[in-house]
């Protein structure tokens, strides 16, 4: 076995950054920037009023309540600019600013002197007005030139928004990694909804992977399942090469039983095996290589949550590096209760993240940790990390807290048992 720390360093020396696309900006949803953008436009473009009212210059001063002024004209959202000279504007909210006019009174704060044809065109102020009131200036949101996004963003819906308000309609962002999906078992059943016979079950594994894989930004090109034999494994694989896959990901036969026959069928081929069972658990069967053309395989163990683990600590990082993102960050996070795990390794623990009645957090594991229980994983809103030779951590220590998936944050749940 080899420890977790030299597992991941392995893994992301063997992956490189993949190079940039341009989509359209209505079809960047969770894409990766590939490059920084730099805003060619200040935000607002111009200084508007925040206000229904009457846009006035005061130069620097406030104007005292009761100042009577004569209306000059009448500006709405869209009308081009113009010029304010003195007195004041009737103004509606968004308008550009008549040049030579700085502050704006809402309407609420005026009295209507005088109008014509339903227009004001004297009023008096019933309130004071500060210099600069009630105006958006322009670029006080992005100035032009302003880096507002860097490489290796996801373009979720707020940047999505930003980047159209300042007039990005196309992006540059990491290719999808193409991604395999291969479930190996004789007693997979694929559709949910068929009836089992003795000694089957179904292949939990596969959606779930295939779910993950996407939302951490991967192109699943391929799934499929396939029994316990090195031919049936050697097509379906040659598919999905044929399919781009350039990453692969298989459930089961990693470890040293009768039917554990990936090791063999991919040394076979040609393939490197770079590491083959970590110090962790669950998941301490997990397989690396890379194939004789490239491809990076992964051969996680069958069991649910050892798979679970396989993907999120293993391949998702390889992801993160080959769509060009830092490196996770983390929460540390203390125990709320005395925590068994195995001496020695590291332990992933599904975990709940849990708020007290001041707002402090900490995070509690899960009762049922055995890797065949699917239901603790629907109890989950995080994984915990547990490391050190103890077979104990103690309540009040500090542990690794991290998403479900790196793209899901930390869902806060009440102080209630579990």
């Amino acid at each position: 076995m080899i420890a977790y720390d030299e597992a991941l360093r392995l893994l992301l020396d063997a992956a490189a950054p993949l190079p940039a696309e341009r989509v359209p900006l209505e079809r960047a949803e969770g894409r990766i920037l590939a490059s920084d953008i730099v805003s060619a436009q200040s935000l607002p473009p111009f200084d508007n009023s925040a206000m229904d009212g009457f846009a006035l210059h005061a130069g620097g001063k406030a104007l005292d309540a009761g100042l009577e002024l004569a209306v000059q004209g009448w500006q709405a959202a869209g009308d081009p600019g113009t010029h304010g000279a003195q007195g004041a504007w009737e103004i509606m909210t968004g308008a550009r600013m008549p040049a030579g006019l700085d502050s704006v009174v809402p309407v609420e704060q005026v009295e209507i002197l005088d109008s014509h044809d339903g227009k004001p065109t004297r009023i008096a102020l019933r309130a004071p007005v500060r210099p600069g009131q009630h105006v958006r200036l322009r670029g006080q949101d992005v100035n032009e030139g302003e880096r507002v996004l860097r490489a290796g963003q996801a373009l979720d819906l707020n940047a999505r928004t930003l980047l159209h308000a300042i007039g990005v309609g196309e992006v540059a962002v990491a290719a999808r990694p193409k991604v395999a999906v291969i479930a190996t078992g004789k007693e997979l059943v694929t559709e949910a909804a068929q009836a089992l016979e003795s000694g089957q079950i179904r292949d939990s594994n596969r959606p779930y992977l295939v779910g993950r894989l996407r939302a951490a930004g991967a192109e699943v090109t391929w799934q499929g399942t396939v029994g316990d034999d090195v031919a049936a494994f050697d097509a379906v694989l040659e598919q999905a090469l044929a399919a781009g896959a350039r990453v692969l990901v298989s459930t089961g036969a990693v470890s040293q039983g009768r039917y554990d026959f990936i090791p063999d069928a991919l040394r076979a081929r040609g393939a490197r095996i770079v590491f083959h069972k970590v110090a962790i658990r669950p998941g301490k069967p997990l397989l690396f290589a890379v194939l004789a053309d490239g491809a990076l395989y992964f051969g996680l163990p069958g069991n649910p949550v050892s798979a679970a683990v396989g993907q999120r600590f293993f391949v998702e990082p390889v992801l993160r590096r080959m769509l060009g993102m830092d490196p996770e960050p983390a929460l540390y996070l203390p125990l709320l209760a005395d925590a068994r795990k195995p001496p020695g390794l590291r332990f992933h623990a599904r975990a709940r993240v849990e708020a007290d009645e001041r707002g402090q957090l900490g995070v509690r594991l899960l009762a049922g940790q055995e890797s065949f229980r699917l239901m603790s994983m629907l109890q989950a809103n995080a994984w915990a990390v547990l490391e050190g030779d103890a077979d104990l951590a103690a309540a009040g220590s500090h542990v690794r807290v991290q998403g479900l998936g790196h793209h899901d944050p930390v869902r806060l749940v009440g102080g209630e048992r579990s």
